[in-house]
């Protein structure tokens, strides 16, 4: 019997809804028919959790993700994913909080790193993940995969379009080049891979606008986890 997924997503829910997405058509992919993923989802107030980042204000947010999990964990579900590379920061904590395990999304992301050989990686994504050391930490100690970022100016542009637009629905082709830009950058200086370290960036660039490879956090996050809720 398929587990059930306990998800703790609306940060932002436009990439939320894309997981939803993946982790259905995953599901269906592995058993045809009418077959769909057993999905319970708590969906944040973006607002509110993004008020919490500007004031780090990180103690709040991880009693907020935490008490959210429990709540997941009490209606049924299985194993807990945040639907967010940034709220991994409180991942540890949220952990504390639940009996069920929390599959964590550099952990997903590092498997496909490791599948493809890849030594030296670029992580874009909000300033939070690109600068503290919660992720590429993650990446380095359990993993042994190192990462750099953009400079501080190319950072404020990834932020800044992540927050600005495209956690409001706004996808245009300037940014688009923008990212593009700053992604084949990154490759110059070493960069075997890119990865989209922000859930909300696969909705502006993907394959096709790059000859760079490019590693989907929510594709990644959510193939996982059907593997995980199929038991393979």
């Amino acid at each position: 019997m398929a587990k059930t997924i306990g998800l703790l997503g609306g940060m932002s829910w436009e990439s939320t809804e894309s997981y939803y997405r993946a982790l259905n058509e995953g599901v269906k992919a592995k058993l045809g028919g009418l077959h769909s993923a057993k999905v319970l989802l708590h969906s944040f107030d973006f607002a509110d959790i993004e008020a919490q980042q500007l004031a780090a204000d990180w103690s709040a947010s991880a009693d907020m993700l935490g008490s959210a999990a429990a709540g997941l964990e009490a209606a049924g579900a299985d194993f807990i994913m945040i639907c967010t590379n940034t709220m991994h920061k409180v991942a540890d904590e949220v952990e504390e909080r639940i009996g069920i395990p929390l599959l964590h999304i550099a952990d997903a992301t590092a498997e496909v790193i490791k599948s493809r050989n890849f030594k030296r990686v670029a992580l874009l994504g909000s300033d939070y993940t690109m600068v503290q050391d919660f992720y590429k930490g993650r990446l380095l100690d359990k993993h042994g995969i190192e990462t750099i970022v953009p400079d501080e100016a190319d950072r404020k542009v990834v932020h800044d379009i992540i927050f600005e637009e495209l956690c409001r629905g706004v996808v245009s082709d300037e940014s688009r080049t923008a990212y593009v830009r700053i992604i084949e950058s990154l490759n110059a200086q070493g960069a075997e891979a890119v990865i989209l370290g922000c859930t909300e960036i696969a909705l502006l660039v993907g394959s096709a606008h790059t000859d760079v490879p490019l590693i989907d956090t929510t594709q990644t996050h959510a193939e996982a986890a059907v593997r995980m809720a199929l038991g393979g």
